[in-house]
């Protein structure tokens, strides 16, 4: 793989870090709609921060599974596809890839819109927000997008506009181990990439389902993570899509990405 600078550091690895920060950052008491809700379509963006994601990433459709959905993303004609990691100002911007499992989610949604249409749906670890964008555009009845950057937050508001989408809620909390919340459906792409935040996605997801009946998607091109992991047992395969050349290169050349339904037993491990 040609790429280096932040392609490069992500590709290889440091997700270890989210995954710390997914792991440290506690949730409040409960999962509420309006109270967690950090950024909304009142919510106006820091000029300064606008100013440096519209100069630093490129707004594409192509290259992946979605070419409805328009997205601001680091691309090889991006400066920071190459440049030294220590020049970004922000986190890393996990955010910035349209990773294969969220494609995964966003296009089988647009293809199936019955499966959001009329009911709730919580995009858990958002990123660029594109599977809450695709439940949006499938006639979800309400979609909040989570993630615990606060930059993907507002990465997720241009997104919107782009598709010409009032912003939906969003929150930078981390919400897993807190409160189950009553949603109609929890979608998740590429999120188990470390042991023990796999863990707790599994005990929190079980608890959803156990308390609320919440149907749960989960998007990942087969990580070793994933399917090495006990919650492999209680996965239905539901679909799988051949991924784009360039996706493939950027993913050490994974072939394709599956949804998955997750039908967990009735008793919590």
């Amino acid at each position: 793989m040609a790429c280096r600078g932040w392609m490069w550091l992500l590709l290889l690895g440091r997700q270890n870090t989210l995954a710390k920060g997914w792991r440290s950052r506690r949730g409040g008491p409960s999962l509420c709609w309006k109270r967690c809700c950090h950024w909304s379509s009142g919510k106006s963006l820091d000029p300064e921060v606008r100013a440096f994601l519209e100069e630093n990433t490129e707004v594409t459709n192509s290259g992946h599974l979605t070419p409805e959905i328009r997205l601001r993303l680091l691309t090889p004609r991006c400066r920071f596809w190459r440049e030294k990691p220590d020049l970004w100002p922000y986190g890393d911007p996990f955010w910035a890839i349209y990773w294969p499992g969220g494609q995964a989610l966003s296009r089988y949604i647009l293809d199936n819109p019955r499966v959001v249409k009329g009911r709730s749906v919580l995009d858990l670890g958002s990123g660029c927000g594109a599977t809450a964008i695709a439940a949006v555009m499938s006639g979800a009845s309400q979609v909040l997008a989570n993630d615990i950057d606060p930059i993907a937050g507002m990465a997720m508001i241009l997104n919107c506009e782009l598709n010409h989408l009032n912003p939906f809620p969003i929150t930078i909390k981390n919400i897993i181990n807190s409160e189950a919340g009553n949603w109609d459906l929890i979608v998740l792409g590429d999120m188990f990439y470390d042991e023990q935040l796999a863990d707790g996605l599994h005990h929190w997801l079980q608890k959803c389902i156990r308390i609320h009946q919440t149907e749960v998607l989960i998007g990942d091109p087969g990580r070793h993570q994933f399917l090495s992991h006990s919650i492999r047992s209680q996965l239905h395969k539901v679909i799988e899509y051949s991924l784009p050349e360039s996706t493939r290169q950027e993913n050490y050349g994974l072939t394709s990405s599956i949804v998955w339904s997750y039908q967990p037993s009735n008793s919590l491990d």
